[in-house]
């Protein structure tokens, strides 16, 4: 098992930054890869980044290439994700989960990941 708790969301204007961090705790934190992902109402929730298990790897939608980043800290069972230069079409509600499974060839897709944490959200205002 695997609980994870996300904290950092609020309200922001336009081309501000924040901070989201997510703490895990259970298994131990540095054998499996963790991801963000973003949903709106009716919508599919949809994959933002995901991190390797030592760091080495991170990867991005296309959509947050190059304003977010991912990040962990293992000794402290933490993932982070900096987000830059906010945009309205980033309001949503931020979801971590881990993939203890380490699907990597499905990191994209919700179903490679089997835990999640119960979602902050995020509004960015024009």
């Amino acid at each position: 098992q695997v609980q994870l708790v996300e904290s950092g969301g609020g309200l922001v204007q336009a081309g501000d930054s924040l901070r989201l961090s997510c703490a895990a705790s259970g298994r131990p934190f540095s054998r499996y890869p963790m991801g963000w992902f973003r949903q709106t109402p009716g919508q599919e929730r949809e994959f933002v980044a995901m991190i390797s298990r030592n760091g080495g790897g991170r990867y991005y939608a296309d959509s947050v290439k190059g304003r977010f980043a991912i990040s962990r800290d293992n000794a402290k069972n933490t993932v982070f994700l900096q987000m830059n230069s906010l945009k309205p079409e980033d309001t949503a509600v931020y979801y971590c989960a881990a993939n203890t499974r380490n699907d990597y060839s499905n990191y994209e897709s919700s179903h490679a990941y089997d835990y999640w944490g119960q979602g902050t959200q995020v509004t960015v205002s024009s």
